[in-house]
């Protein structure tokens, strides 16, 4: 049986647990040191997983920004860029996200599938989960591709149902110093009823030159690195 990929999630909230604002632009919620820290970390992964509506709304490109990280990655025998991955069934073609970067891959359900493939043409490949869309066949199409080390960069429905179903190895999150104060601002989760203490080893560190508070949470099971080494 091919083994599922170590999942982690990565987020950015407001102290009041807000992803976004209501403005047309989007909320920046770090400074350079975060990003670079984002950065390092798709380096360090296969894929890159967002959802449609974070990929609407603030239009990443989800590279690996640094050189040296990309020339390490080539030299490690990796591609260039992690694999882009997105679950969906309304996209827009005219995105960053497709036009960037590495491969593509588009998980959707059989309604959808033609709908997206229309879309899309040859920007991405194309896979249904079925009638309904399957996380479990998600991770294990996934790692049936080989990817060892998924992060899921949102959004809050995403992470919410990923945390829900016992799937996240490892939580991310950065809590910055900002009251967005509006009741229709994007919030961090969704209603979904989630496990009690799903991610029991929980750290925190205050990176230098910044006020965001980063925490991170990860399950028992050893991230791909650490199983090799133990190997």
């Amino acid at each position: 049986m091919t083994a599922r990929p170590y999942v982690l999630l990565s987020a950015a909230t407001s102290v009041d647990g807000c992803l976004d604002d209501t403005s047309d632009s989007r909320l920046l919620l770090s400074n350079s040191d975060g990003f670079d820290q984002v950065d390092e970390v798709h380096a360090s992964c296969e894929a890159i997983l967002i959802g449609a509506t974070t990929m609407r709304r603030d239009n990443p490109g989800l590279l690996v920004n640094s050189a040296e990280r990309r020339a390490k990655r080539i030299a490690d025998g990796k591609p260039e860029y992690p694999l882009k991955v997105s679950v969906t069934g309304n996209l827009d073609a005219d995105l960053k996200f497709w036009h960037f970067g590495g491969e593509k891959l588009v998980f959707t359900v059989d309604s959808a599938v033609e709908k997206v493939r229309a879309t899309l043409g040859g920007l991405a490949d194309v896979v249904s989960t079925g009638q309904e869309l399957d996380w479990g066949q998600v991770l294990d199409e996934l790692g049936r591709r080989g990817i060892r080390r998924l992060m899921v960069e949102g959004g809050g429905t995403i992470h919410t149902q990923l945390m829900s179903q016992n799937l996240a190895d490892e939580v991310h999150l950065a809590i910055v110093p900002l009251l967005v104060g509006q009741a229709d601002a994007r919030d961090s989760s969704a209603p979904l009823s989630i496990p009690a203490d799903p991610l029991p080893e929980c750290g925190s560190s205050k990176p230098r030159r910044s006020a965001t508070w980063c925490c991170s949470a990860t399950r028992r099971r050893s991230a791909p690195d650490e199983r090799r080494t133990r190997a």
